[in-house]
């Protein structure tokens, strides 16, 4: 199965395909193995619809390659700019939107979640995150730039916690 994670942004959207093995595997068990990891840029002094059709655009076409069943994108608590935040939704809507309409689980996690998840230590550095990164994902060099990573990050935190969902959600159905 392929999890899409999204370190959502307008000018940079971090992104990583993971394959989480399901099932037998050949490798390391439960080692996840990174398909597709990096940045999607805008130009900023492009228009904001032009930019959006564009990360829309680069969005649509690892969709289309990897068909993840599952995306998991960072969910913005807080932002003292005003502007940043704008952008950010609006990258994040546009990644929420594609993947509910391709029937993917769509599942938000804060960044604490993510670090805690995959560093061990919810306030960890970008630093911690990316070396926690490479380290998981037995990468040779260190994931770049960090919104890179961050996505990586979001997709193994979703990795590690959706066996937990399913179990819980299926143990409160028995209760009914």
């Amino acid at each position: 199965m392929f999890v899409l994670g999204i370190d959502p942004g307008l000018s940079r959207c971090g992104y990583c395909v993971l394959e989480v093995p399901s099932g037998p595997v050949t490798r390391p068990p439960g080692r996840a193995v990174a398909r597709a990891l990096g940045v999607i840029t805008t130009a900023p002094s492009d228009p904001v619809p032009q930019r959006l059709a564009e990360l829309q655009g680069e969005l649509r076409t690892l969709f289309d390659e990897y068909q993840p069943t599952a995306v998991a994108v960072e969910r913005v608590l807080f932002q003292v700019n005003v502007r940043t935040a704008m952008s950010v939704g609006q990258a994040s809507g546009l990644a929420m939107a594609e993947a509910a309409g391709r029937g993917c689980d769509v599942v938000e996690y804060s960044p604490n979640q993510v670090k805690q998840a995959v560093t061990g230590y919810g306030a960890a550095s970008k630093e911690q995150v990316q070396r926690m990164v490479q380290t998981l994902l037995g990468l040779a060099e260190l994931p770049q730039p960090p919104d890179a990573a961050d996505a990586a990050a979001l997709a193994l935190c979703h990795a590690a916690m959706a066996p937990l969902a399913r179990a819980t959600a299926a143990a409160v159905r028995s209760a009914r």
